[in-house]
């Protein structure tokens, strides 16, 4: 465990490998689980405040989940999700012609409609933030079978998952706390 500015930090963050592997998965952290994404307070505010720019890159279904439910909504546990499509996949998913999901909020973002590119927590991912009671912030591998194919590919490139999710890491915490943990993990700490 790292403790990297009072966040602590898993081994398995460091010591396991993870590259998404699209081509395998299709995208099906998009698609699976029994309820969306989590989203953080501010995002809901920033996706209420970006609706208008992201929905032209949403499917029509994807789009009469939003205007229904809501930008997100509070799953089984309490926590804010995003909506889903008939229980299915995340109402703000998106397909390829070749049938792989990803983000449309992404796409806004990528186009140049929004300045949020799209949750944290999926940008994160597989990494998973949690709060400790003491209020304490962790960073957790959130290992998921049908990211089975990620593991190999990380393991054939050699790439640990604090290095796949570091823009993601430094967006949610900051250059200075990356390069703290980066340091930690380079003197085996």
């Amino acid at each position: 465990m790292y403790d990297i500015n009072n966040i602590l930090v898993s081994d398995a963050i460091v010591q396991s490998q993870f590259v998404c592997d699209l081509k395998s998965c299709k995208g099906a952290c998009c698609v699976e689980g029994d309820a969306g994404a989590p989203v953080e307070t501010d995002e809901i505010d920033i996706l209420q405040e970006q609706k208008e720019n992201i929905l032209p890159y949403l499917t029509e279904k994807g789009k009469a989940a939003i205007e229904k439910q809501g930008v997100a909504v509070e799953d089984s546990d309490g926590d804010d999700v995003t909506p889903l499509v008939n229980g299915k996949e995340c109402a703000y998913t998106v397909f390829s012609n070749k049938g792989i999901a990803s983000c449309g909020i992404e796409k806004a973002y990528e186009s140049g409609a929004t300045f949020f590119r799209k949750p944290i927590s999926c940008h994160l991912y597989p990494v998973r933030i949690g709060k400790l009671r003491s209020g304490q912030l962790t960073a957790n591998y959130h290992k998921w079978k049908i990211c089975d194919p990620a593991c190999a590919l990380g393991k054939k490139l050699q790439v640990p998952i604090y290095k796949f999710v570091k823009e993601a890491l430094t967006r949610k915490f900051g250059q200075e706390w990356y390069e703290m943990l980066n340091a930690a993990v380079n003197r085996g700490y």
